[in-house]
């Protein structure tokens, strides 16, 4: 065949095309379960800080994370568990979630190493820039903010960005959910500010308004519809599942 001629160098480029596409594709196949585990493992992270355990690298997050989360949930608006499957909680995917007419309600059941029982609620919102998401873990009164993690995924360096610091994460330990019996959830204004529904309050993040009432927003809308499962533990601080096992959760 004519190597200048027009139909060789077709078939040339398609032939190249096809064997480079086929290496990227082999190469993706082949590094796609260590990409989803690195997924999982970030989020296991952000569970973990919100529990305020830490890995001391990041080899270790999976075991610590399997050690302490000891049962996944998925509860109903009436707070009773319908699920307690494997993982079942961990492989909820927010950003679908919040959009469902009749969400799902997961709940990651945690033992610290004092014997005391945790529950860590997933939250997912908008920012100004993108999403925003995080963990809310729950002492098991039902009504006691234990501690939160708090992650974004393009707010401004700086300012919106600062609601994945510590400092602001740990505004919200201890607050309450309830106010004498009714639920008040959580709302973060500027310093100042009262809430008019007697919700407790974290002060806002200064010069990142919009993200910060992202924040107050995203807290409204998924922590209410944990009402009665919350108001199930204040009757009986620690749910028994029959047949709990330690967690082992699979790559995402």
């Amino acid at each position: 065949m004519n190597k200048n001629s027009n139909t060789y160098q077709i078939l040339y480029a398609a032939v190249m095309v096809l064997l480079v596409g086929s290496v990227l594709a082999l190469i993706y196949m082949a590094l796609k379960p260590k990409q989803n585990e690195n997924i999982a493992n970030d989020t296991r992270k952000q569970i973990l800080s919100a529990l305020h355990i830490a890995a001391p690298d990041d080899s270790q997050v999976k075991e610590i994370y399997e050690k302490h989360i000891v049962q996944d949930l998925l509860v109903d608006y009436q707070g009773n568990i319908v699920d307690s499957a494997q993982n079942v909680a961990f492989d909820v995917n927010m950003k679908k979630n919040v959009k469902l007419a009749e969400r799902q309600l997961p709940v990651m059941k945690c033992k610290m190493d004092d014997g005391s029982v945790k529950y860590v609620l997933p939250v997912y919102g908008a920012g100004l820039w993108g999403p925003i998401w995080g963990y809310i873990a729950m002492n098991d009164d039902g009504n006691t903010v234990y501690g939160a993690n708090f992650s974004h995924e393009g707010e401004t360096p700086g300012l919106g960005a600062r609601i994945a610091d510590q400092d602001f994460q740990d505004l919200f330990r201890d607050k309450h959910l309830f106010q004498q019996g009714d639920f008040k959830g959580l709302v973060v204004l500027k310093k100042g500010q009262k809430s008019p529904t007697g919700a407790e309050q974290v002060d806002a993040l200064t010069g990142a308004t919009i993200t910060s009432r992202g924040v107050s927003d995203m807290l409204a809308d998924c922590l209410a519809p944990y009402e009665a499962f919350l108001k199930k533990l204040q009757d009986e601080p620690q749910v028994e599942v029959p047949g709990e096992i330690t967690n082992v959760v699979k790559p995402q």
